[in-house]
């Protein structure tokens, strides 16, 4: 059992199109609580394609593309992410006309949405949009519908939106995390001093929390 007088810090760097990123939060999640660790998560922005332009990216071409991989292994991969995100409560509907947005505007409506406590609630319902219901998360009327949704003022996000609000806050915060090595996501900092790259499963993130709380008791 973890040190339950002590809050951890979980600094999570991802982007809201990363598969991965969703699936390891939810593993992560789910270890938090067997573990019952008191704790405070803060997500970071990361683009996975920064250079993406603003009409986006068949999804199946990009991957293709970007990784080289065929269309049956892409497929196999769909099937594995869908099975794995059953079994954690969140759905993965793929499509063959999906495309791969540019997130840098979902980024700074986050940005906005933290200022008001709200960036955890926002970044779910970001990964719920893109994956679970395939809406367009780089088009601003369905990003203030999103922040909307999540009880967020909807004509102040779209004014953030179309006003360009916060984007050299979240390229300034991109480029902090650039410059600590961080080149794929997601990447979760535990108390500020351990890096862990890529979804562990939520087994393996007992087995961390486990390790973080006993190297904690051994400090106090």
């Amino acid at each position: 059992m973890t040190d339950a007088s002590e809050t951890l810090r979980i600094d999570i760097v991802s982007d809201v199109v990363c598969p991965w990123c969703i699936v390891g939060y939810r593993q992560l999640a789910r270890a938090l609580e067997a573990t019952g660790t008191r704790h405070e998560i803060h997500w970071h922005p990361f683009e996975l394609n920064p250079q993406m332009p603003p009409e986006g990216q068949n999804l199946r071409e990009h991957i293709a593309e970007k990784y080289g991989s065929s269309p049956e292994e892409s497929e196999r991969n769909r099937q594995r992410l869908a099975e794995i995100g059953a079994d954690l409560g969140f759905a993965f509907n793929y499509t063959d006309d999906m495309r791969m947005p540019n997130t840098f505007d979902a980024h700074r409506l986050l940005h906005w949405a933290d200022l008001q406590g709200s960036k955890h609630p926002l970044k779910q319902a970001l990964f719920a949009a893109y994956f679970t219901d395939r809406r367009d998360i780089s088009d601003h009327e369905v990003l203030a519908d999103i922040a909307g949704e999540v009880g967020l003022d909807q004509a102040e996000a779209l004014a953030v939106l179309t006003e360009q609000r916060h984007a050299s806050d979240v390229r300034t915060e991109q480029n902090f995390w650039l410059q600590q090595g961080i080149r794929g996501v997601p990447a979760m900092v535990f108390d500020r001093r351990h890096l862990v790259t890529g979804a562990q499963g939520a087994d393996g993130y007992i087995d961390i929390l486990n390790k973080l709380a006993q190297m904690r008791a051994e400090t106090h």
